[in-house]
């Protein structure tokens, strides 16, 4: 390249500088024109020695010449290689210059002198010239630059020169240099062989430089370069390395169809991927296809089939496996047996794991350590402690000395079944060994001790381990972190966390779920939170375990308002709730129940695709049956015997009572039946629910059957079947039967408590007989059974019988005999004295309970507001309801039933259509009583004026009426007073407030009068 043209490189290289840049280096070109002169005649008489003389070295140095070298004129020596005509000679000259100089060769030197050796085949050498070049650190493009540069200007150069210099990138470990060296090369129609291709490949298959190979491999097939065997065995590698298995078997078949034949090792790599990806079956048909092509399977091949097969607990099919391997000749080894000995014992067969070890050795493979070690990782979780000291009896025996994890998984296993000691007496053997017991070692005996509740030598451990120098890891913390919260120890676990951090211990998720879940057992809900925030101010993010401790405590404390916020909380982060949660979900909602919830909650769970089990459905049965809602538990039962599930006795049991208790016997018998079908064996529940549904339909007779048979079906009735058979007939008045039940029940020594005495001394009470009941009384004292309900038994039995007097005495003794009443005492007591007249003494009572914090029921205040009503005391009687609803009662039927009656009585329409319509919106029904109090107020008694300016109010406070009390109201006017005028002005009103459709009717409001009837109870 001349020295003008030079300077026009110049200028493209730094961007078009200005003209003055420009003219600067013209100018230098021309002042400098006697030294090219100079240097031309230089590099003539260069080329002529080295053309005509072997001792060039000497009559170079010796002439003065090394003062006249520069890199041009290096440079121009190279440019005239065939005039000198040796490339060895001309390389020799290269290298000299270099030390002459004492300056690197410029790069197009470097590429000059490598093309003169290509083009010679003196590729090694152009090797040695392409490394020094690639040393510079110049960037690799630049490089690449020159060396194209210069296989443009020599017509007939060999391409070689590219395929070496990316080879000198890859083998130096500069992949992305050698990649994009390729993809340049590729990109301007030069095409490396595939030699060359397939190493850069290999390389980078091997660095799991993954995206570079994907370029490359790209690029190849831009280029198109066509595969071969090596180039199909790579990309086979790469899917199946990085789990796309079905690409990688795809691209098998098409190498076969391309005649390009896959040899046993690629077959291999497909057979890996495929057990690997768990399709394992698809290997071993593979296996067979391999053989039928001509290709006989190496140990290699069998080793994979037996691992994929034991992974999946499938070792039987392994050991078939290996007795193939024999038919055929070929020696198993050690790793094949020691993964078919752990496949044995994964799946708990120990015997056949060890008939295995046996066989091995019998095949001549040694066992060794490592082979004992898995032995005893599988023997030692399984709680074979005999077995294992044995083994490590005859592993002694055989001078295989055990090493420290030999030890762990022997302690681990004693320390399992809580034997902590023993696992300190392998502690000491192993320091008398000399084996140093590691980190692992120090968290087996924690887990032990904190298992065996040690936790005071759990903290030793730990104390001893720290100042032993080893390091305790979170796993370490996390086992005494839970284990302190088992014990309820919460503030030293909380400094254990504490203590976490400050040793630089990072705490994980499953840390913080522990410590979560340990505090939401224990109902420390608010500090449990604490830590959930914590967790996710230092970026760990919450799971479903984390969430899910938040539902199921706040659902067993019967909270649900708050376990449904930390529901919709973890379905807002975006995770997905399991089977286990929706359950606690649905479970909470039926003990409260609230079946509609519980129902929206379970659909919901099948639209998210969460798929429930047998408990989530026996958990819904149980709700609906419990609540009398039979035919809508049939229909999830039939789902749940739609998916396939087998219903448990739980699942039985639930049923059979709810159809007994709803005097369906027969149903109930017929799924006894049928539980006896499916092999269910109905346990000692299923009977108690069966003899408690049919007392409480009254059929005591077939109770007492189902009683009697229960000894020969191999169960014994317990305290429960007890308790239920005497309360049955206690209260179907049958009292000299349900005495005969206690002295069997003493005679049999089963326990009798506070219950059993409670529904004896009711039913005594209930005929009137007192003298019994405080008979049984005074046993239930002397037995030291007395408790709260068999106080309030009897005290409910004086006062329904109006034994006042008596029933006060007993409560004054409830309290000096330290009993303390419950809201239940003070409901009996205040229900009994209002029915009495004596209200004074009610609200000093209701008074005492509130002071005493004893919540007052929705029983309580309605006893209350009967008393003020028989007295007419209606301004007491709306501010105690206004402070029922103010504490978060729901009023019920009898509640709503009286305040309707009390503002019908003071004439106030309004407030009477709202209670209505709430009892409508609430599916509250009202008697019979309530609804003729209410027509005859509104229809017959107020004046019509007075009920249209009773919906104008309404509708001027914003207060909606529901559909239903719309109809009512309406059918009302236009049937019971016979005025279609006025049931037209009352449409007008509900058309203007919104109440209804602008496209209602009169017609559309009065039709289907029979179910207007049914569902509110007023025509």
């Amino acid at each position: 390249m001349g020295l003008a043209s030079h300077g026009r490189y110049l200028a493209f290289q730094i961007g078009n500088p200005k003209s003055r840049l420009l003219i600067r280096v013209q100018c230098c070109s021309y002042q400098s024109e006697s030294k090219k002169q100079e240097d031309d005649e230089t590099v003539r008489e260069i080329c002529t020695i080295l053309k005509r003389s072997r001792e060039w070295e000497s009559v170079l140095s010796s002439s003065g010449f090394p003062k006249k070298l520069n890199p041009r004129v290096v440079r121009s020596v190279l440019q005239q290689h065939h005039q000198v005509g040796d490339p060895e000679r001309l390389l020799s000259f290269f290298d000299w210059s270099g030390t002459q100089l004492g300056v690197l060769p410029n790069l197009h030197s470097f590429s000059i002198m490598a093309l003169v050796l290509c083009n010679s085949k003196l590729f090694g050498h152009a090797r040695g010239v392409l490394e020094r070049m690639v040393r510079t650190r110049k960037p690799a493009l630049e490089v690449l630059d020159s060396v194209v540069r210069c296989f443009r200007r020599f017509e007939g150069s060999d391409m070689v020169v590219f395929e070496i210099l990316i080879n000198v990138f890859r083998m130096g470990g500069w992949f992305y240099e050698a990649a994009d060296v390729f993809l340049a090369v590729t990109s301007v129609g030069i095409s490396p062989r595939l030699e060359c291709c397939n190493s850069l490949l290999n390389d980078l298959l091997k660095g799991n430089r993954m995206r570079l190979f994907w370029k490359v491999y790209d690029g190849m097939l831009e280029a198109k370069i066509e595969p071969d065997f090596y180039t199909y065995s790579n990309v086979i590698n790469a899917h199946c390395k990085f789990g796309d298995v079905r690409q990688g078997k795809r691209l098998l078949v098409e190498m076969v169809q391309k005649g390009c034949n896959p040899n046993l090792s690629t077959f291999n790599v497909v057979i890996d991927g495929l057990c690997t990806s768990r399709a394992v079956d698809e290997a071993i048909e593979l296996k067979k296809s391999m053989v039928e092509k001509g290709l006989t399977p190496d140990r290699y091949t069998y080793s994979i089939l037996v691992d994929g097969l034991c992974r999946q607990k499938r070792s039987e099919e392994a050991k078939m496996v290996l007795n193939e391997m024999y038919d055929i000749g070929l020696n198993p080894d050690r790793t094949l047996y020691i993964a078919l000995i752990d496949g044995f014992l994964k799946e708990s067969n120990v015997d056949k794991a060890l008939r295995i070890k046996e066989e091995m050795v019998a095949r001549g493979v040694k066992l060794c350590s490592v082979t004992y070690n898995v032995i005893f990782a599988g023997i030692c979780k399984i709680g074979k402690m005999k077995k294992a000291e044995s083994l490590l009896n005859e592993m002694n025996a055989m001078g295989i000395e055990p090493n420290t994890q030999t030890y762990n998984y022997l302690i681990d296993g004693y320390c399992r079944e809580q034997n902590v000691n023993k696992g300190y007496a392998l502690l000491n053997e192993m320091k008398q060994r000399n084996l140093t017991p590691n980190e692992v070692t120090c968290g087996v005996v924690i887990n032990g001790l904190c298992r065996s509740g040690d936790l005071q030598g759990a903290d030793n451990v730990l104390k001893v381990m720290i100042t032993g120098g080893l390091k305790p890891g979170r796993v370490i913390y996390t086992t005494l972190i839970k284990g302190h919260l088992q014990e309820r120890k919460f503030e030293e676990a909380i400094k254990l966390l504490k203590e976490m951090s400050e040793k630089g211990v990072i705490p994980d998720v499953f840390c913080y779920n522990s410590l979560v879940i340990g505090l939401c057992k224990a109902r420390k809900f608010e500090e449990a939170n604490t830590y959930l925030v914590e967790m996710v101010e230092r970026g760990l993010k919450p799971n479903a375990y984390t969430y899910g401790a938040f539902v199921h405590g706040y659902c067993k404390e019967r909270e649900m308002q708050l376990a449904n916020r930390y529901f919709e909380e973890m379905l807002g982060s975006g995770i997905a709730p399991n089977e286990f949660i929706y359950t606690a979900l649905i479970e909470g909602h039926c003990k409260e129940g609230n079946l509609v919830e519980a129902l929206s909650t379970f659909r919901s769970m099948l639209g998210r695709g969460v798929t429930p089990d047998i408990k989530t459905y026996s958990v819904i049965i149980h709700g609906l049956s419990r609540r009398g809602k039979l035919e809508e538990a049939m229909g999830i039962f039939s789902e749940l015997l739609g998916k396939n599930l087998v219903p448990d006795v739980f699942t039985y049991s639930s049923l059979i009572s709810g159809f007994c208790k709803q005097g369906n016997a027969e149903k109930s018998f017929q799924l006894l039946e049928q539980m006896s079908q499916r092999c269910i064996k109905p346990n000692i529940v299923t009977y108690n629910g069966l003899i408690n549904g049919l007392c409480k339909s009254g059929d005591i007779d077939r109770a007492r059957e189902v009683f009697d048979a229960i000894s020969g079906k191999g169960l014994t009735p317990n305290a429960v079947t007890y308790a239920t058979m005497m309360d049955g007939y206690s209260k179907s008045g049958k009292l000299t039967e349900a005495l005969q039940l206690l002295d069997e029940m003493q005679l049999h020594g089963i326990p009798t408590d506070s219950f059993i005495y409670c529904t004896l001394i009711d039913g005594f009470c209930m005929a009137g007989d007192t003298d019994k009941a405080l008979s049984l009384f005074n046993e239930v004292v002397d037995k030291g059974l007395a408790a709260t309900s068999s106080f309030n038994a009897l005290i409910d039995g004086f006062c329904k019988l109006g034994k006042q007097m008596e029933a006060k005495q007993l409560f004054e003794d409830m309290v000096d005999k330290h009993v303390t009443p419950n809201h239940v005492t003070y409901t009996i007591l205040i229900d009994s004295l209002c029915k009495e007249g004596l209200l004074r003494e009610s609200e000093e009572l209701f008074l005492e309970m509130q002071e005493r914090n004893l919540q007052a029921n929705i029983t309580t205040y309605t006893s209350l507001l009967q008393g003020y009503n028989s007295t007419g005391s209606r301004v007491k009687m709306f501010a105690l309801c206004e402070e029922m609803i103010a504490r978060g009662l729901k009023p019920d039927e009898i509640t709503y039933g009286l305040m309707v009656e009390a503002y019908c009585e003071e004439g106030d329409v309004v407030k009477s259509l709202k209670l209505v319509d709430e009892c409508l919106v609430n599916s509250v029904n009202l008697n019979s009583d309530v609804v003729d109090a209410l027509a005859n107020a509104l229809f017959q008694k107020a004046e019509f004026s007075k009920v249209m300016k009773s919906l104008d109010e309404m509708g001027e406070q914003g207060f909606v009426l529901s559909l239903t009390t719309c109809k009512t109201l309406v059918h009302g006017f236009f049937y019971k007073s016979g005025n279609a005028e006025r049931a037209a002005r009352i449409l007008e009103s509900m058309l203007r407030f919104g109440w209804v459709s602008e496209s209602t009717s009169i017609s559309d409001l009065i039709n289907n009068e029979e179910q207007n009837e049914a569902s509110s109870g007023i025509s």
